[in-house]
């Protein structure tokens, strides 16, 4: 384990150990909140979520769309106001926003109606992960975020009534968190993960009676790292 764990940043491995061997991007990957202010190639964006639109999804139906804007450009302040304020104060450095949307409905087929989609929310989890993936791959990070204002977000980006307004993505180049309020700076880690043995089981579910029902959650802006 020592040769693989030496594959990982070294802000990483202090963090995160794989019980079992997966590539160091797994673990590089994480949602840091401190970003450079810096603006970002068109075609990195580009390549970020080319990488999201090669996601799985049931019966090829690619119910994610992606609605986005770059530092600098016209949209950008208009984007930053459909977060919450505490994540807009730390996510106006970020080099990119981008708003993931899924379809609810399973197109019409032959004699089939549009029925409502079960997938359409997993399916967009899939192409999110492929795209922060890809933004590691790059040098990036980015960072999902449920602290978001869906309402205005459906609004004012003209989302179709039969989208659901699922994510808020900030991208960029990480930096040092000493610009980030004091209680976010002694946050800005990676985080760490259960063990398989509590979340993989054989034959069926299995569950030790002291563990609690849920994780403890980012109370900051109701986002994942």
């Amino acid at each position: 384990m020592t040769r693989f764990a030496l594959q990982l940043d070294a802000s990483t491995r202090e963090y995160r150990q794989p019980d079992h061997p997966v590539k160091p991007i797994f673990l590089n990957r994480w949602s840091p909140r401190a970003f450079e202010a810096q603006p970002m190639p068109i075609g990195d964006l580009f390549t970020i979520l080319e990488a999201a639109r090669w996601a799985p999804s049931a019966y090829n139906i690619q119910p994610w769309r992606f609605i986005y804007t770059l530092r600098g450009d016209a949209h950008w302040d208009d984007f930053l106001g459909l977060l919450d304020p505490f994540n807009a104060g730390w996510a106006k450095n970020a080099s990119a926003l981008v708003f993931l949307v899924s379809g609810t409905l399973s197109p019409a087929h032959a004699s089939s109606p549009a029925k409502p989609s079960r997938t359409h929310s997993f399916d967009a989890g899939a192409a999110w992960a492929q795209l922060a993936l890809q933004a590691t791959a790059l040098g990036y990070q980015a960072h999902a975020m449920a602290g978001i204002r869906f309402d205005d977000i459906k609004q004012r980006l003209s989302v179709p009534d039969n989208y659901r307004v699922e994510i808020a993505v900030a991208i960029g180049t990480q930096t040092d968190p000493s610009e980030l309020p004091p209680v976010l700076r002694e946050r800005e880690q990676p985080s760490p993960r259960l063990p398989l043995a509590q979340i993989a089981f054989s034959g069926c579910f299995a569950r030790n009676p002291s563990d609690g029902d849920s994780l403890p959650v980012d109370g900051f802006g109701g986002d994942e790292r």
